[in-house]
C-alpha cells in the first residue's frame, strides 16, 4: 500500500510540474500596441473599428515617427480597418457594406488625407524599393477625405478612436493621438433608407 501511494504521489506532482511549465510557457508579455475595438451603432448602421494602439513614449509622433507627406496604418501591428453594416456616404461618395482598411497621410500644415482602402490591403503591400507607391495607393481607395487636424492641450498618451452618434444619422469618428485630433463624418442615410422601406410597401 505504501509503495502505492508514494507513486501516486509522484504522479501527482509529475502531472502538476508538467502542467505549470505548459502554462508558463504559454505565457505572453503584453503587447506594446494593445488591441483595440470600438463600435456604434448609428440609425441603421453598426461602423466597428479594429486597431492596434501604440504609445507615445516620449517620441515625437506627427512629424519624426509617423512622417509628413507618407501613409500611415492608422495603428500599429495589424492593419486598422473600419466596418460598416449597410452602404454609407463618406465625402459625398456612397461606399457599399463591408470592411475597409485605413491608412491616413499628416501633413505639416493644411488638412490632412484619411484613406479608406477598398481592397482591405495592409500598407505593406504598396511597398516598393522601402517606399510608399502613393499612386497604387490611391487607386485602391474606396474613398479618400481631406480633413483638418486640430492641436489639443494635453497629450494622449495612446492611440484611440471613438464613434459619436451626433444626430443618429451622421456619425462623427475621430482619431486621437498625442496633441493630434482627427475627425471625419459618416452620413448613414437614414432618409434614403426609410425612402427604401416605404417604397418597398
Amino acid at each position: 500500500m505504501k509503495k502505492t501511494g508514494i507513486y501516486s504521489l509522484f504522479l501527482m506532482l509529475a502531472v502538476v510540474f508538467l502542467t505549470s511549465g505548459q502554462s508558463y510557457a504559454q505565457l505572453q508579455m503584453p503587447a506594446a500596441s494593445p488591441a483595440a475595438h470600438v463600435s456604434q451603432v448609428v440609425g441603421f448602421t453598426k461602423i466597428s473599428i479594429d486597431y492596434s494602439s501604440p504609445a507615445v513614449k516620449g517620441r515625437k509622433v506627427f512629424g519624426e515617427l509617423e512622417k509628413f507627406g507618407v501613409p500611415w496604418r492608422a495603428g500599429a501591428n495589424s492593419p486598422t480597418t473600419m466596418e460598416f453594416s449597410t452602404a454609407v456616404n463618406i465625402g459625398g461618395k456612397t461606399i457599399g457594406p463591408g470592411k475597409y482598411t485605413v491608412f491616413i497621410t499628416p501633413q505639416a500644415s493644411g488638412d490632412w488625407t484619411i484613406h479608406l482602402n477598398g481592397k482591405n490591403n495592409a500598407i505593406y503591400a504598396y511597398m516598393v524599393d522601402g517606399k510608399i507607391d502613393v499612386d497604387a495607393l490611391g487607386k485602391d481607395d474606396a474613398v479618400s477625405i481631406k480633413a483638418k487636424p486640430t492641436t489639443v492641450t494635453d497629450s494622449q498618451e495612446r492611440l484611440s478612436y471613438t464613434i459619436s452618434a451626433e444626430d443618429n444619422k451622421v456619425a462623427k469618428v475621430s482619431m486621437n493621438w498625442d496633441k493630434v485630433k482627427l475627425s471625419f463624418t459618416v452620413d448613414t442615410q437614414v432618409d434614403q433608407k426609410m425612402e427604401g422601406f416605404k417604397s418597398a410597401f
